[in-house]
């Protein structure tokens, strides 16, 4: 059974043979790795066998990127949506946003024909090559995208946002539908140019460590019907949707469901998403992705993440709807053969 198979059984809260593998290391854990035992010429999706593949466009305001300033600490970076980025050069870190070029609504306005779709948003000679080989693969192809909120955070930042929200919602909706809109354009661009999507994988981070950035009532107003709309897109093509949001969304995950996502990935243990108690209320109409503990992982007690996997995992595969991931990412601190001991017990107690 190749990948394309064992996702698609999944989403369809069907049993395949074995739970799917899928995860994200930071770019410091491969560092480490690569010091500690994984050939230097293989990536870790590679070795360890990833499942997944994702491809999408430049849904940016497409500004000049530049270098405004550089020490021996950190880089901050202008990029294409015209956010100031501040990098730590010796951490793996989320990159510091302390600045914006698009911050209120007449500056929006200025810049809102830069949306516009054209065809060299999407890289036509790499990524449908690179399409082509995963899908011939086997593996489970994805339009992947960030949308809604937490693409927009990304473009006036999360204070000017949230505020906006309360202050503005009209001009918050007009942001997140154009987003969106753009995004069904390339997707469908995308598919009639030759990409073949097995279903799409979208982001938007919408919680924090103990709840939801915003309330369910602002959910409904101002994302609900967007989101509705790109699911029923992709839905219409026969391609199921994956919701990839950050912190704590419980509460969220009704409207989530309604809405038509069919699967939620990373479910952070550390912001109280339960897995199991997430498949037991919505397990009949939401596949879940992720619940694993990373901060087990790297535990110099080994029995510690074969409690976390043989008690998730048994439980959340059963009747299908389950795809094996870290609870966000895996950090710097999980050696390469603690991973390594991750990934036999997911094989050992992830198999039907």
């Amino acid at each position: 059974m190749n990948s394309r198979e064992r996702i698609g059984l999944t989403l369809q809260h069907r049993e395949p043979d074995r739970v799917a593998i899928q995860d994200a290391p930071w770019e410091t854990t491969v560092v480490r790795w690569h010091k500690e035992g994984l050939p230097e010429n293989i990536e870790p999706e590679e070795y360890f066998h990833y499942e997944m593949a994702g491809f999408g466009a430049d849904t940016t305001f497409r500004l000049p990127e530049e270098t405004v300033e550089e020490t021996d600490e950190y880089i901050v970076q202008r990029n294409k949506n015209g956010a100031l980025l501040r990098n730590w050069k010796h951490a793996t870190s989320t990159p510091q946003m302390i600045g914006f070029t698009i911050a209120s609504r007449e500056d929006w306005e200025e810049h809102r024909p830069r949306m516009a779709m054209a065809r060299d948003r999407i890289d036509w000679e790499n990524d449908l090559a690179r399409n082509r080989k995963e899908h011939e693969a086997g593996r489970w192809c994805a339009y992947s995208a960030p949308i809604g909120y937490d693409r927009t955070q990304g473009i006036v930042g999360s204070v000017n946002l949230l505020m906006a929200m309360l202050d503005d919602p009209k001009w918050v909706f007009d942001m997140f539908e154009v987003g969106i809109d753009l995004n069904i354009t390339c997707a469908e661009e995308m598919m009639a140019g030759g990409f073949k999507f097995d279903g799409a994988f979208l982001y938007d981070d919408m919680g924090y460590r103990n709840a939801s950035l915003f309330s369910p009532q602002t959910y409904r107003s101002l994302l609900f019907p967007l989101h509705k709309r790109i699911c029923d897109f992709f839905h219409a093509r026969g391609l199921p949707v994956l919701l990839h949001s950050c912190g704590r969304v419980s509460e969220l995950v009704p409207q989530l469901i309604e809405a038509g996502f069919d699967g939620l990935q990373p479910l952070e243990s550390k912001a109280g998403m339960d897995l199991i108690r997430l498949k037991k209320d919505y397990g009949e109409q939401l596949c879940f992705m992720g619940g694993i503990e990373a901060r087990a992982m790297s535990n110099p007690d080994p029995s510690v993440i074969e409690q976390e996997i043989k008690t998730k995992i048994p439980f959340a595969m059963k009747g299908g709807g389950y795809i094996y991931h870290s609870d966000h990412s895996v950090p710097d601190d999980v050696s390469f053969e603690q991973y390594k001991h991750v990934i036999e017990l997911v094989l050992q107690y992830g198999t039907y």
